[in-house]
């Protein structure tokens, strides 16, 4: 990551220092290694440069986008540290998140790893749209369920599902993928699912360490599943109620206290949970067809960690 430009190092450096979970990668690694073990693969079985290549490229393309993001929702933290934006102004984010992902996609060029790109090019092309969707519906508020699981299926699943089909193809040699890619692809589809659903959760005080404010979600109008389960499931003026004051109110901590009452005292906290379970049993039984053993159970592991965590 160094450079000959002073001002993008000493911002790289403070990325680098503040990573997060890093569960993307994790899902690379796992991944790789349980399709090499359903090809007969040693127990010793190492990665090999294809997938440590994967596993950057997802992790640089990851935080590419967080640093977007934050420009994108105006944020002033992330992990808990003033967020790039914040320190040094939106437009040097913009510049340091694409330099990031043209860091990637280079590495993937210079290792001629040109099915890893393909398949990260295309999860860069649905969060973009899954981004571009969501922001087009909040100015409405008209969000069905079946709208809101395609934006989350874009905009954080796609990612995960990338994680997963890379580490499965980065197996061996460019071109020899095998039906593998395929379905553990959907298993990170379902994953990602089940993830975002907890996000919803988290902004409404389902944890203890959010890491973020409760009441995010009403504040940049997003129409998250507990919010849309919970205005199917009451009368048209309460409904209108709400939605002028999401629509209208926003930036006020009473609206924004109101709005969260609403959901928390409905029955959408209990339905979103229901759905998150649902995915995530969806995402553990397409591992069934893999061999038993401790990277299964890791990765099993590794999707329940995804809706039990704080934060």
């Amino acid at each position: 990551m160094r450079t000959d430009v002073p001002l993008l190092d000493h911002i790289t450096r403070y990325i680098i220092r503040r990573n997060g979970k890093q569960m993307r990668p994790l899902f690379v690694f796992l991944t790789a290694r349980l399709v090499a073990e359903t090809r007969g693969e040693p127990a010793a079985w190492e990665p090999g440069r294809r997938t440590f290549v994967a596993a950057s490229l997802i992790e640089l393309l990851h935080t590419a986008t967080l640093v977007h993001d934050d420009v994108v929702d105006d944020s002033p933290m992330r992990r808990g540290f003033f967020s790039i934006q914040a320190l040094w102004r939106k437009k040097i984010a913009v510049l340091v998140g694409d330099y990031l992902l043209s860091r990637g996609l280079l590495m993937s060029v210079d290792e001629d790893t040109w099915d890893l790109l393909k398949i990260t090019s295309e999860a860069v092309r649905l969060m973009s749209e899954g981004e571009l969707l969501q922001i087009e519906k909040a100015r409405r508020l008209d969000i069905t369920e079946d709208v809101y699981t395609e934006v989350i299926r874009r905009k954080t699943a796609s990612l995960i599902a990338a994680c997963c089909a890379c580490g499965a193809a980065s197996v061996g040699v460019a071109g020899a993928a095998g039906p593998e890619v395929g379905t553990l692809r959907a298993f990170g589809e379902a994953t990602g699912l089940a993830f975002q659903i907890k996000d919803d959760l988290l902004d409404l005080g389902d944890g203890t360490l959010t890491g973020k404010p409760s009441g995010v979600d009403i504040k940049e109008r997003k129409m998250t599943l507990p919010l849309i389960h919970a205005l199917q499931c009451c009368s048209a003026a309460e409904r209108r109620r709400i939605i002028r004051l999401v629509k209208h109110h926003h930036d006020e901590p009473e609206a924004v206290e109101e709005v969260m009452a609403f959901i928390l005292e409905g029955p959408g906290v209990a339905y979103a949970r229901m759905r998150m379970q649902s995915h995530r049993d969806a995402a553990v039984a397409l591992l069934a067809e893999f061999p038993d053993g401790a990277t299964r159970e890791a990765l099993v592991g590794l999707v329940d960690y995804t809706i039990a965590r704080e934060k």
